[in-house]
């Protein structure tokens, strides 16, 4: 990989989930016509990039927003949204009437997965990432790719805190000037 890489990061579409705040890990839900429409509003961008290798959370939502704009991607499970355990469904301002200072990149999720565990996965990827045909495109959700974009800048995986993602979204990752420099490059792009 030389200075010039750079990794394209997608979060999915639109979901009846996403909108309503629902914390939405492992249950696989679909786009709404809405999120697939915006999805595809990423296509003009997209298209004109001249990808080497293209990856995708196996869940729909992420696979789907691939596929709208023009890919078949490869399915890695580790770029899967944060398994929330018993907190999946539900909304943080459901959570904190029960458990008032939970924090999601501080505390992980009770019955799922820990910060810990998260990180683990996105540094797998990376390392597959850094490994594979550039420019390189990731479809997958909001939480693990910020984990992601924290463990790529060097920074504990907690730090994804920092980075708040919309859906529908285009960031870029690379590096400045040398690859032991890695750099946000676009943050939240969206048509």
């Amino acid at each position: 990989m030389d200075k010039n890489f750079l990794l394209y990061l997608i979060r999915h579409g639109q979901t009846a989930w996403s909108l309503s705040g629902q914390h939405t890990g492992l249950t696989d839900i679909p786009l709404t016509p809405e999120g697939e429409k915006l999805a595809f509003s990423l296509k003009e961008t997209l298209v004109k990039i001249p990808f080497g290798t293209v990856y995708s959370s196996p869940l729909v939502r992420a696979y789907k927003t691939a596929q709208i704009n023009g890919f078949e991607p490869i399915k890695e499970v580790d770029l899967t949204e944060w398994d929330y355990g018993i907190y999946e469904g539900l909304r943080t301002v459901d959570i904190h009437k029960t458990a008032p200072t939970w924090n999601l990149f501080k505390d992980g999720a009770p019955g799922g997965e820990s910060v810990l565990d998260v990180g683990s996965r996105a540094e797998r990827m990376i390392s597959k990432i850094k490994n594979s045909k550039g420019p390189v495109v990731v479809f997958s959700h909001g939480h693990f790719l910020r984990v992601l974009t924290a463990r790529w800048l060097g920074l504990p995986a907690e730090k994804g805190s920092l980075f708040s993602l919309q859906t529908d979204s285009i960031s870029l990752l690379g590096f400045e000037h040398t690859t032991e420099e890695p750099v946000v490059k676009l943050w939240n792009y969206r048509k």
